[in-house]
This record gives structure tokens, C-alpha cells and sequence, in this order.
């Protein structure tokens, strides 16, 4: 294996699993493990990077979706093409969460492998609590935490807060400033700056992975991998029936397209989507595509199909309701009526301005896993495996991408 595979990210997390489990499995660990000073070390490890993590996750969703609203305008200028782009891409998404919790809830529950008692989850746990039953009081509790200072809302992680305020806030910039002005450079250059300082938090998450799995491995057995896959496998076959039952369905019903001219058109750039898990870098191919083999206008392409790579996430808001599901039972965490309705606003929310980039739906996930009282270290473990689903997730973002275009582009012309 050269040193270009060595220094990759998933081939680092996938090792540091692989040497935890070993140790954990073959070395002859003390009963008292986790009372002895190399174990806490080891510990230390992990609760370092879980508060960097947190140091930051507030920030990153309120830029990100500041960028993903602003970008919006720039793109759609608002128009009446850019809401029924949105009105398609919220619609989508919706199906593809209620499928991912849905199938979630109706399979035997994952079992219990982590104690939540030995696990700090941070101040904020749950942003509403299990005796919220009635819909009246899960409202009520909603607006209330919605409607708070958003200074207020960032020292208390109140995520739902900040969402709120930035979807109010980055609607109003766009329509009181015009395109150019610097507020929006201002904007995208904060949030680069805060992708580039997770970027740099999970380099470290080889580490991290290790005292987790090491920690799982020593507690619990290797009960872990196999709940591990059984999750991957769900979460690849539920992203296989949206991508290839669920939208060639809608496209079919609204124009009427053939499944196969349908699917040899979309080939290529979900190939491209595949190779490199990226929905940006396959957006010029996914505007060619549109416009030669698709017949889609080149002013619907240019502005539905940007506007795609930034809130079109189907793939990775499934894989986020789907995820919320099994990491809460995994610890035992009990959603009740109130979290399912929190996991599946937050995935619904996190997909917008989610970074087109390999993996850009971790940051995205520390919301819905916040929002729903999971331990925030539950990411290190999605980590192991999420690397390889995002590829597929990526190729269904960007065949979402394409059939709204041409659905839309339909509906311009009749």
C-alpha cells in the first residue's frame, strides 16, 4: 500500500478501529480497566476531541446555513423558478427522512451496548423532554427554545435557536442588500474558515476512533461491529430504494420519462458523484447532462442545479435520521414522541448547506445528534463506516439534482 493510501483519512480510521479492537481483544486487560491511569489517558484522548467538536458546532450551523440561504439569492436571485426548486428539493427530503425513521422504527430496536451513565453528554442534553407527549406541549416547548437571543442561544448550544435565527436572519440579508455586498464575502469567508477548523479537528478522529472502539471493545465485547453493519447495510439499502425506486417514480409520474432514458442520462455524473463523493465537483457534468441528454433549458440548469449541490441532500438526510435512530438506541437513549419530532426537523435543516465536499455531513449530524440528547462522541463511531456511504448518498444527492431540474423544467414549459 503506498504512502498516499496510508495518509487517507477513512484508511486511518478504518486501521486505528482495526489495531483498538486487536488490543482490546488480545491483550490481557485488568477487570478494573477503566479505573487505571493508561485507561483515563487513553479517555482524555476522546474527550479532547468531543469539545473540540462542540467548541465549534454551534458556529458552523449558523454560518453554514447563513451561506446556504445567501447562496440561495445569489444563485436564484429568489425568483419564481428558485421557490419551486425549493418547494421540489423540501419535498424530496421529506421522503427520504420519514423513509430512513420510519424503516428505523418498524425493524426490532438495535440493542442497548453502551451505558449513557458513564458517558458525559455535556449541560445540554435533549432539547425537549419526554413528558412533552401532547402536540400542544411539544409546540409550545418549541417555540419557546426557537424564539431566544441567539448570543444566548450559542453559549447554551440551544441549536434550534440558532437555526431559527439564521434562517430569519439570512432571509432578511437578501432581501435588503444586493448581491455583491461584502456581508455576503464576509459570510463565506467565515465559513470556510470554520469547515477548514473541523477539517483540522478530524484529522485527529483516527485517534479518537481508537479510544472509542478500544473503550466499546473492553466494556462491552465485539457486539459493536456487528450492530455496526447490520446499521451500514440498512442505511445502504433504505439510500438504494430512494435512489432507485422513490425519484425515477416522481420523475416518471411528473413528465412522463422513460426509467431507462432516465437512468442511461444519469449514469455519468452519478459515476462521477460515486467516485469522488462530492456533489460540487460533479456539478458541471450534472448541468451537461441536463442540458444535452435531458433537453433541460440552460437558464433552468444554471440556477436549479447550484442551488441542488447547496440544500439538495436526500442521501445524507436519510442517512442522518436513519443514524439518530440507531445511536440512540445504541445508548439507550429513550427519543420518546419529542425526539423523533427533533431528529426529524434537524436532519430536515442540516441538509441545508451541508458542504459538498467528502463527508461535509458529519457537521451536520452533531446537530441532530445534539438536538435529539445523544452523546456527541457518537460521531467517532459513525466515522468507521461513513466514509464509504457517503459515496453512495453522494450519487443520489446529485440524481435528485438532475431529475429536479428536469422536472422543473418541465413544468416551465407547459
Amino acid at each position: 500500500m503506498s504512502k498516499k493510501h496510508f495518509t487517507s483519512l477513512p484508511i486511518q480510521l478504518f486501521l486505528s478501529a482495526v489495531i483498538a479492537w486487536l488490543l482490546a481483544t488480545l491483550l490481557p486487560l485488568p477487570s478494573n480497566i477503566t479505573q487505571t491511569t493508561a485507561f483515563q489517558l487513553l479517555m482524555l484522548t476522546k474527550t479532547t476531541y468531543i469539545g473540540l467538536l462542540k467548541m465549534v458546532v454551534g458556529a458552523v450551523v449558523m454560518f453554514s446555513l447563513l451561506q446556504g440561504i445567501t447562496s440561495l439569492g445569489s444563485t436564484l436571485r429568489l425568483k419564481t423558478l428558485g421557490y419551486k426548486a425549493v418547494l421540489f428539493y423540501s419535498f424530496t427530503s421529506l421522503i427520504a427522512i420519514a423513509l430512513g425513521l420510519g424503516s428505523s422504527l418498524a425493524l426490532p430496536a438495535w440493542p442497548q451496548l453502551i451505558d449513557t451513565a458513564s458517558v458525559s453528554v455535556g449541560e445540554n442534553v435533549q432539547l425537549i423532554d419526554n413528558t412533552a407527549a401532547s402536540g400542544g406541549a411539544i409546540a409550545e416547548k418549541l417555540f419557546n427554545m426557537a424564539l431566544a437571543n441567539p448570543f444566548s442561544a450559542l453559549t447554551n448550544t440551544n441549536l434550534l435557536a440558532i437555526v431559527v435565527f439564521s434562517l430569519l436572519f439570512g432571509v432578511a440579508l437578501l432581501t435588503s442588500l444586493p448581491t455583491k455586498h461584502p456581508v455576503f464575502e464576509v459570510i463565506s469567508g467565515v465559513n470556510s474558515a470554520l469547515n477548514r477548523f473541523v477539517s483540522g479537528i478530524i484529522r485527529f478522529a483516527p485517534i479518537a476512533v481508537f479510544a472509542i472502539v478500544f473503550e466499546f471493545t473492553a466494556t462491552s465485547g465485539n457486539a459493536i461491529f456487528g450492530q455496526l453493519a447490520q446499521f451500514a447495510l440498512l442505511v445502504f439499502v433504505l439510500t438504494l430504494i430512494h435512489g432507485g425506486i422513490v425519484l425515477p417514480v416522481i420523475a416518471k409520474l411528473a413528465t412522463g420519462i422513460k426509467f431507462s432514458t432516465l437512468f442511461k442520462a444519469l449514469s455519468a455524473p452519478m459515476a462521477m458523484a460515486f467516485a469522488t463523493s462530492s456533489s460540487s465537483a460533479t456539478l458541471p457534468l450534472s448541468m451537461q447532462t441536463a442540458e444535452n441528454e435531458l433537453g433541460v433549458s440552460q437558464s433552468t440548469s444554471s440556477m436549479v442545479l447550484p442551488l441542488g449541490a447547496i440544500m439538495n441532500m436526500d442521501g445524507t438526510a436519510l442517512f442522518e435520521g436513519v443514524a439518530a435512530i440507531f445511536l440512540a438506541q445504541l445508548y439507550g437513549v429513550d427519543l420518546g414522541t419529542s425526539g423523533l419530532i427533533m431528529i426529524f426537523i434537524m436532519a430536515m435543516v442540516s441538509s441545508i448547506g451541508a458542504p459538498g465536499m467528502p463527508s461535509g455531513s458529519m457537521s451536520g449530524m452533531q446537530l441532530v445528534l445534539l438536538a435529539a440528547g445523544i452523546p456527541l462522541e457518537a460521531i467517532a463511531i459513525l466515522l468507521i463506516i461513513e466514509r464509504p456511504l457517503d459515496t453512495f448518498r453522494t450519487a443520489v444527492n446529485v440524481e435528485g439534482d438532475i431529475i429536479a431540474a428536469y422536472v422543473i423544467d418541465k413544468w416551465q414549459r407547459s
